[in-house]
């Protein structure tokens, strides 16, 4: 069922099935009292967590570790008026279980910046929500997206 705003609500395993196939996203933490925004890519382990990886010094894993952050991904079909978001609401933790480590090390994302000294930063799956834009709704004669309130 569709509602009267054109979104739709996506469960929470559609929502990890998208994410799954989403190349990139983005956190949202806290950085001096305000929103900070930066996009990433990830790999979702095998219990629907968020797993980012980044150098030990970077500002991101100093900012969020510990703390509870938002990841977001999405696409969208400009030209066909469809898309979706998901948003998974968590805590991020560095990883430093020394097994764990290794098997992201094989298996996790790859930084896109070289480090030599990575860390993995996994944001635990404690609230997962997903709208899905449905086509030819929500769009007004200039072409822009009036995604609602």
């Amino acid at each position: 069922m569709y509602a009267n705003d054109g979104f739709r609500e996506i469960g929470r395993a559609a929502c990890l099935r998208l994410l799954a196939r989403a190349p990139i996203g983005r956190v949202v933490h806290t950085r001096g009292a305000l929103p900070a925004v930066l996009p990433v890519n990830f790999v979702l382990d095998e219990e629907g967590a968020v797993v980012l990886c980044a150098s030990v010094a970077s500002e991101l894993v100093r900012a969020v570790d510990g703390t509870v952050v938002a990841f977001e991904a999405d696409a969208v079909d400009v030209a066909r008026r469809r898309g979706w978001s998901v948003v998974v609401t968590g805590t991020a933790t560095v990883v430093t279980d020394p097994a764990a480590h290794a098997h992201l090390v094989r298996t996790g994302p790859r930084s896109w910046t070289p480090a030599r000294d990575k860390v993995f930063v996994r944001v635990a799956p404690e609230l997962v929500a997903g709208r899905e834009l449905v086509g030819g709704y929500g769009s007004d004669r200039s072409g822009c997206l009036d995604i609602g309130a």
